[in-house]
């Protein structure tokens, strides 16, 4: 079986084997890239039409107890310049997408341990009585049952935890000994079980990465079914110990894109900031490649570059939610529109 062969196959299943997956990883050409992007946005329009959600991204603060070898927030980076938005200031970040149109607020951040289920949950339901129309999602790490039950009772809708790799091992050399692999998709499951629109996600060209792990990780997403997946090149940070690795690739993480759409067809998923950072059109590319999510960033412009987990991410211009014309126009070129929703996955 050739590649057109697989990619036909997963039209129809949505499902490969793990050595399907990594066949069609190893020997696929750019005119297979194409015949797979190509099925892949006929698929995600026969879904979704020409739309784009967006997202206004809240980051909240780059303070983090954990110590990821790849993220430039980590606790061991001493050059980070740390901050952490009060409620206040959230909540005018939420004023201001959504007099811009924004109706799902996005709030990121560290594993910060000042962001006690107290103080989140006060932050939702503030947003929630002031925007009952909107959708609050959230990206604030691995927390316990009880502190994620707590945040949906106040109305979060959403909960993004990006797997980062589905391979035990290779998530070892990615994190310190005090995390868990296990504890990590056992947050998902949570999750999932507490009735959240649950969005999952790795890094594409990670170190140590090879194609059999990346395979694992589409079989993961096949399995899983997640609400909503991120993924995007990694990029290394000077001041972590991967400094020296080479960055994913806008190619591979197109490529992916696709057989994501193919593999869960109504799934949101995002053209990512860092598709964006290595390339100028990244984020058309992605958008070109089957994603249907952008997420242009609301935070306040002084601390949008100290959430800094690659080097050299844009943080200034046309990814800023307050250039949203900008954005309009970038989608616009390719065939695609901004459109005013919560944008929930379409069952």
């Amino acid at each position: 079986m050739n590649c057109i062969d697989l990619i036909l196959k997963l039209e129809a299943e949505h499902s490969l084997t793990l050595p399907e997956y990594r066949f069609l990883l190893d020997s696929r050409t750019p005119e297979d890239e194409a015949f797979a992007k190509e099925k892949a946005v006929l698929l995600r329009k026969r879904i979704y039409g020409s739309a784009v959600f967006v997202r206004g991204l809240i980051e909240v603060s780059n303070i983090c107890k954990n110590n990821c070898f790849y993220c430039g927030i980590r606790r061991a980076n001493a050059k980070a310049d740390r901050y952490r938005l009060t409620a206040d200031q959230i909540l005018e970040c939420a004023d201001e997408g959504y007099s811009l149109g924004f109706r799902t607020f996005v709030l990121q951040g560290g594993e910060d341990p000042l962001f006690t289920d107290e103080v989140l949950c006060d932050i939702i339901k503030r947003i929630k009585l002031r925007y009952p129309d909107c959708a609050v999602t959230l990206s604030m790490g691995e927390r316990s049952r009880e502190s994620y039950a707590a945040l949906k009772q106040a109305g979060a809708d959403r909960y993004l935890l990006r797997h980062e790799t589905a391979n035990r091992a290779h998530y070892e050399k990615l994190h310190p000994k005090e995390m868990s692999f296990d504890h990590r998709m056992g947050c998902l499951q949570t999750l999932r079980e507490l009735g959240y629109q649950v969005g999952a996600g790795f890094m594409v060209g990670s170190p140590y990465q090879t194609n059999a792990e990346l395979a694992e990780d589409l079989k993961f997403i096949e399995t899983f079914k997640p609400d909503m997946c991120g993924i995007g090149p990694f990029i290394p940070h000077a001041d972590t110990p991967f400094a020296d690795r080479p960055a994913g690739t806008v190619k591979d993480t197109c490529f992916l894109l696709s057989l994501i759409r193919l593999i869960h067809p109504p799934v949101l998923l995002p053209s990512t900031t860092a598709l964006g950072t290595i390339h100028p059109q990244g984020r058309e590319l992605g958008i070109l490649a089957g994603a249907n999510v952008v997420m242009p960033n609301l935070s306040p412009v002084s601390v949008r570059k100290k959430y800094e987990l690659y080097d050299n991410k844009i943080c200034t211009g046309e990814e800023s939610a307050q250039c949203r014309g900008c954005l309009e126009a970038r989608m616009r070129s390719v065939g695609y529109e901004i459109v005013t929703d919560r944008g929930d996955i379409k069952k």
